[in-house]
């Protein structure tokens, strides 16, 4: 069956327009220095060289759409008006292992679809992925057990 160069190019749009949510909830959630920022970054940037090497512009538009809505999420409410909730940190790195999960998709999708690029490698890609999965689900544990500490599960239900 013939891959539809329309259907990857809309899905590579797609994975491209998340990733700079991605990109950015990462920076706040862990710190724009932290090196899984960073690594989150540099997938961005593997997947816009893929899309180079497909001739698949990325979708402005959508890219507009998604930083948006990143930025709405910011207002989530989360007990708290005008100081940062520990339950943001929680949130926030449960919508970032989502996204990490997604990136992971993307990468074994394009395996399983046959597709080869130069001097990229799909298997380290998915393998960085699950590991930086692990790390954030680490993290997210963490900041659970810090904002959940002092409740006694006595409350009503």
């Amino acid at each position: 069956m013939p891959m539809d160069d329309r259907l990857l190019s809309i899905y590579l749009r797609d994975h491209h327009a998340a990733s700079a949510g991605g990109v950015a909830l990462a920076r706040r959630a862990v710190g724009p220095d932290h090196s899984l920022a960073e690594q989150i970054a540099g997938d961005r940037e593997t997947l816009e060289r893929m899309m180079r090497q497909l001739d698949v512009a990325p979708s402005a538009t959508k890219v507009g759409l998604v930083r948006m809505a990143e930025l709405l999420g910011r207002l989530k409410l989360n007990g708290r008006l005008f100081t940062r909730s520990p339950l943001s940190r929680v949130v926030e790195l449960e919508m970032l292992l989502v996204g990490i999960r997604g990136k992971e998709a993307l990468w074994t999708a394009l395996q399983s679809a046959g597709l080869s690029f130069a001097s990229i490698d799909l298997d380290a890609l998915a393998e960085s992925a699950r590991a930086q999965g692990r790390e954030v689900d680490e993290l997210r544990l963490s900041a659970v057990e810090n904002t959940f500490r002092d409740v006694d599960g006595e409350g009503e239900s």
